[in-house]
């Protein structure tokens, strides 16, 4: 198969990017370097086109789980286009903010107001930025992958790797500044008993337990009612990261599957099915603290991501696309199963059943 260009624009890039590219988990020389194509040229649904023109069956995560409904939706790009024709940015605000805000209260009872961003990591650093400002406190208790901000790499200043427990190992916390040390403090899925000692030993100074409601295991019985407990004794803000969970299992977040309610929940990633959109919602008592914090940006105010994020929510609910999902999922799950018994291969998978 000839891949030529394909390859001959990475070269290109290792001179001009550092990395080559802005997420780690797009690096071409991560995946096969030098016969695995890197970039593309058109996508939609689940193929992909690189730049020599081979077809591909996509058999990973859509995206990096940001193109939920399949590349180039036709509804979700329908209603893009017609608000790029209508003016995406003005001196003005978009309606289109207010009618998302009411679909994601809608769909989250528990929650009565929203603010925006347009990627994950910048999303949560504004959800630790409320909860501070409201709690007065620094300390954060965290489990899970939450991005790239110092609140969160600050867990690696002196320590060997303790962001190692929690999806990427090796996250180097150069630049982040060593009066961060110690304000972020990591504990694992399903073990209660961390989360307890973090709280005995700095319960006084936590503004917020993060994390996220499942990655690849089942969460066991009364663990999150556990952490709903120990956020409601030691007044933390629970906040739930949906960032990688919100819409695989249903058409809002796998907290509401899961039976715990946050005090936050931020979404971004399948939110506008490949279109930069986050929202961060919460109880309105927290929420509000927005107002006596500095959080601001020109380009959360454009309209192309909420109307992005109206159209995939509303066609994701009326297919009720979560269920597909989930089956879609079992059935790969199934096959690997199946292929790894048939060759006599040890195969552990690590994954939630609903």
């Amino acid at each position: 198969m000839n891949i030529q260009k394909s390859l001959a624009i990475q070269e290109r890039a290792k001179k001009i990017i550092p990395g080559m590219t802005q997420l780690l988990s797009k690096r071409p020389d991560m995946f096969s370097y030098g016969v695995w194509p890197g970039y593309f040229s058109k996508a939609k649904g689940v193929e992909i086109w690189d730049l020599d023109g081979n077809k591909y069956i996509d058999m990973s995560i859509g995206g990096i789980g940001a193109n939920v409904l399949g590349y180039a939706d036709q509804d979700v790009d329908k209603a893009v286009h017609a608000a790029i024709d209508a003016g995406t940015s003005s001196s003005l605000n978009c309606p289109e903010e207010i009618e998302l805000a009411e679909l994601l209260c809608s769909i989250h009872p528990w929650a009565q107001m929203v603010r925006y961003a347009r990627t994950g990591g910048e999303s949560m650093a504004v959800a630790v930025r409320i909860a501070r400002a409201f709690k007065g406190k620094d300390k954060i208790a965290f489990c899970g992958y939450h991005g790239w901000h110092d609140w969160y790499l600050s867990a690696n200043l002196g320590t060997e790797n303790a962001l190692g427990e929690h999806l990427i190992t090796g996250l180097s916390p150069a630049g982040v500044p060593r009066g961060l040390t110690g304000t972020a403090l990591p504990f694992r899925y399903n073990h209660l008993e961390e989360l307890g000692k973090i709280i005995q030993e700095n319960g006084k100074d936590i503004a917020a337990i993060v994390m996220e409601p499942i990655r690849d295991h089942k969460p066991e019985n009364g663990f999150l009612e556990g952490v709903r407990e120990i956020a409601d004794k030691s007044g933390a803000v629970l906040i739930i990261d949906e960032i990688s969970a919100g819409l695989r299992m249903n058409s809002g977040g796998a907290h509401l599957v899961l039976g715990v309610e946050p005090d936050i929940a931020v979404f971004s990633k399948a939110l506008g099915n490949g279109y930069p959109i986050a929202a961060i919602i919460g109880k309105s008592k927290v929420m509000e603290t927005a107002q006596r914090t500095f959080i601001s940006s020109t380009y959360w105010t454009e309209r192309i991501g909420p109307t992005a994020a109206l159209s995939t929510l509303r066609k994701h609910q009326r297919l009720n696309a979560g269920i597909h999902l989930m089956e879609i999922g079992q059935l790969v799950q199934d096959g690997w199963k199946g292929v790894a018994a048939k060759n006599n291969l040890e195969l552990r998978l690590a994954a939630f059943r609903r």
